[in-house]
């Protein structure tokens, strides 16, 4: 394999019969094994380590089997011996080999061909001085079995917690104190904090990136007792919960009261966005019943981004059931960007037609119900919809009522003076009547007004 290219080598064994081919390769073979399962080259110190005199033989092996224009190993036997012997060398000096480029064929392409098994033995590298510890999840996730992911799940969960650490703290601090005298840098106190603090973040945000690609229980656990605690940054807890995309089960109680007792919790938008984008990767039936409790929270955003959720995993013969979940009574507390965002959302609801299946709703139930559907119109209606609209004019009903957050409160921006259009200032909205005159009648004729200037424009450039 030294002396013979490997091109010319794998074509002489192609071009002579199966017959002469055998007694060959029951020779060749196991002298290629022997030389695999040498001890890999060992640096002396203060020394880079010597060539690694393997890499022609486990070349020449992965060319042999893989070759296309027919099977060169006929034997079984020896050809599952060679396999495993090559499954050994990988092993032998995981990372080293890895990362080695002078190889015809990469460690990553001979894992790939020998299977899951091969990478067995990978999370016993996954640890907190593992140099491609991406690279090996990427590996695991791919090729690894259930109880390999399980095992590097656990492994990845410990490198998670060491950076979390204060040890973790006391061996980087001496590495970046080198780094900044190297770099001719002089932070102070503050500054330096702040640097290993970042230092910290990257090298949290790439076990967190691992843990999405590999998955399994000790990550799920990890990732959601993190997400949980209120006391962790709301960047890093974010992370959690993107690490946890499609790996939470529907029929685990655990994983459904942590998700949930995060999406209620008062945790910082972006994480309720998280929490609930995670609880939407479920089946419907698993969690609408829970989603449907969150209604009852007197937490607008929280019940928006439920809401948001049921409407996704929904089709418009669920409207009628959607529509009574909502605040009923007065609907104190429904806030304006509630009702704006259902009411786009239904547009988007499959079989049936959403004017059809709204038209009961802008005269009966709760006011929350009656504006959610006055919404689809002041985002989706054209002109047409004028007439449907009309009579609901000098309706009289009362809006909900939501003044203690100035983002909830319903409130329109209409013209100062009918002669100047575009001078407009925000006014309160009261009644169902007044959210059709203010709101939803004026952005109808608003998007028809910039559609029929598009087109002019359209047809003003295609003259030109």
């Amino acid at each position: 394999c030294r002396q013979v290219g490997i091109g010319q080598l794998v074509d002489s064994l192609a071009q002579i019969t199966p017959e002469q081919r055998a007694p060959l390769l029951a020779g060749l073979v196991p002298s290629m094994i022997a030389e695999l399962k040498k001890p890999p080259p060992v640096a002396q110190a203060g020394q880079a380590a010597p060539p690694d005199p393997s890499f022609s033989f486990k070349d020449a092996a992965y060319a042999i089997l893989v070759y296309e224009k027919q099977v060169l190993i006929a034997d079984d036997a020896l050809k599952q011996t060679l396999r495993s012997a090559l499954t050994d060398w990988a092993m032998a000096d995981f990372e080293r080999r890895l990362e080695n480029r002078s190889q015809a064929s990469t460690m990553e392409q001979l894992l790939r061909l020998l299977g899951p098994e091969s990478v067995a033995g990978v999370p016993k590298f996954i640890n907190r001085d593992s140099r491609n510890l991406e690279t090996l999840a990427r590996l695991v996730a791919d090729l690894g079995d259930q109880p390999t992911k399980e095992a590097a799940s656990a492994a990845l969960v410990d490198v998670a917690k060491f950076v979390l650490s204060e040890e973790w703290i006391k061996v980087k601090t001496p590495q970046l104190e080198a780094a900044n005298k190297a770099s001719k840098l002089e932070p102070t106190p503050e500054q330096f904090k702040a640097q290993l603090e970042q230092y910290q973040d990257e090298e949290l945000m790439r076990v967190f990136g691992s843990l999405k690609k590999v998955g399994g229980r000790a990550a799920v656990d990890f990732c959601l007792d993190f997400a949980s605690d209120a006391k962790a940054k709301k960047e890093r807890r974010a992370a959690a919960l993107a690490a946890l995309e499609l790996q939470l089960s529907a029929t685990n109680e655990g994983d459904l009261n942590k998700i949930f007792a995060i999406a209620l919790s008062d945790a910082p938008p972006e994480i309720l966005d998280l929490a609930f984008r995670r609880i939407g990767e479920m089946p419907r039936d698993k969690v609408i019943g829970r989603l449907y409790e969150a209604f009852k929270t007197d937490k607008w955003k929280v019940r928006r981004a439920a809401g948001s959720i049921v409407l996704k995993m929904s089709t418009l013969s669920h409207l009628d059931e959607f529509m009574g979940k909502l605040p009923e009574k007065d609907s104190k507390g429904f806030a304006m960007p509630e009702a704006i965002t259902f009411g786009a959302m239904i547009a988007d609801l499959k079989e049936g037609k959403p004017r059809e299946a709204l038209q009961k709703h802008l005269k009966e139930g709760s006011s929350a119900a009656r504006v959610t559907a006055l919404s689809f119109y002041l985002t989706q209606g054209t002109p047409d919809d004028l007439a449907t609209l009309a009579p609901l004019e000098s309706d009289n009903t009362q809006l909900p009522v939501c003044d203690a957050d100035p983002e909830c409160k319903f409130a329109c921006y209409v013209a100062k003076d009918p002669q100047k259009p575009d001078e407009r200032e925000l006014r309160d909205v009261k009644t169902v009547g007044d959210y059709v005159k203010l709101c939803a009648t004026p952005a109808i004729k608003d998007r028809a007004e910039a559609a029929k200037k598009a087109a002019e424009a359209s047809k003003d450039e295609k003259k030109k």
